[in-house]
């Protein structure tokens, strides 16, 4: 029993420190996301409006923010201990450096659950009713987007172009569009609905009742409206293929994104964004650990002569280029097609390399 006094004692320590630097990084982006929020203010989009929206968004900035917690935390809780020359005790007692670190790594492991039970389970949850908060809300500014399912099917005609902007799991759809154009590429007409309702599976597709259908016709005679309370759409694909392919891929959780990625292959198609979120999201634990090993330097490292402000900042500074670092090695293989596992990996092992050779250099 007294084989775990000290160990308790250090994981203690660098519990409560790494709680603080989360809850206080956490809290400090939620004022400072709403106060930005509160630019996008118009008569459609209160500060109720934006207040929701922001706690919504609250448990990704908790994800976002934990890697860079936990090394503010592990160096403020160890730098205490350093100040306090319990780390020159707990050496003198036959405690080695890698076992001390190995104790503060323990309380970085609860921050790993937190996250990964939070990409799993909260946040495709939250991140859609942030979504729809700001959709339903939009200002001119935010009415254009991308974003939602897209395809192109080939008719008798030409071309037809479907865009629907949400879908969820039942097979629910929000606005939908589709776009009519001839064999020359003219586009001929347009018709959108307020949203859809899956019907049911034919021999080859899936059907969904359109509500409330608006039709556009183009032709040489000009352009001509009509309305229809319900149309038939057929797509190729079951709504919880569509509810995937109408969501972010940050909005996705671990096995969405790995269902997304098994569609993708089935279909002969790739998804780098998917990809690329995927393993960061995946690798994320090894993240949250490499950055304890750099805060663990700071302290055992060549800083360990300097003030524990100093190792703040320092651990501050680290957190950021490896922030930097994660977005640049995403860009990478987005541009380049890059193996998205390496290239997430990447920052994990230069992050582990730097915190390793400080320490052997301590050493």
């Amino acid at each position: 029993m007294k084989t775990w006094i000290l160990p308790r004692y250090v994981i203690r320590s660098a519990l409560f420190a790494m709680t603080g630097a989360v809850a206080g990084l956490w809290l400090l982006q939620i004022i400072f996301a709403y106060l930005s929020e509160l630019e996008n203010l118009s008569q459609t989009y209160t500060y109720l409006d934006a207040l929701r929206f922001i706690l919504y968004r609250s448990p990704y900035f908790l994800v976002e923010f934990i890697p860079t917690g936990a090394l503010l935390g592990a160096v403020i809780g160890l730098g205490l201990l350093a100040a306090n020359s319990e780390l020159v005790v707990m050496r003198a007692s036959g405690v080695s450096i890698y076992g001390i670190i190995g104790h503060a790594m323990l309380p970085a492991f609860l921050f790993v659950v937190i996250s990964l039970a939070l990409n799993q389970f909260i946040l495709p949850i939250t991140n859609q009713k942030a979504s729809q908060i700001a959709t339903h809300t939009a200002t001119n500014d935010r009415l254009f987007t991308v974003n939602g399912y897209w395809a192109v099917n080939e008719t008798e005609q030409g071309q037809q172009i479907v865009y629907i902007s949400y879908a969820n799991s039942d097979g629910k759809l929000g606005l939908t569009k589709r776009y009519h154009l001839d064999k020359r590429a003219n586009l001929t007409g347009l018709t959108y609905a307020g949203s859809g309702v899956f019907q049911g599976q034919t021999d080859d597709d899936y059907e969904w009742q359109l509500n409330d259908v608006v039709q556009l016709t183009i032709d040489k005679m000009g352009v001509s409206d009509g309305f229809h309370a319900h149309k038939i759409l057929s797509l190729p694909l079951a709504p919880s293929d569509v509810h995937l392919l109408t969501k972010e891929a940050e909005d996705l959780s671990l096995t969405d994104l790995y269902a997304h990625h098994k569609l993708m292959h089935h279909q002969g198609r790739r998804s780098l964004r998917h990809e690329v979120v995927f393993w960061q999201k995946l690798l994320s634990p090894f993240a949250v650990l490499s950055l304890v090993l750099v805060a663990s330097s700071f302290v055992f490292g060549s800083l360990r002569s300097q003030g524990l402000g100093l190792r703040i900042v320092m651990a501050l500074l680290a957190g950021l280029l490896f922030s930097y670092l994660t977005d640049l090695t995403g860009f990478v293989a987005l541009a380049t097609g890059f193996s998205p596992f390496f290239m997430a990996l990447l920052p994990i092992i230069i992050s582990a390399g730097v915190g390793v050779y400080l320490l052997q250099r301590r050493q």
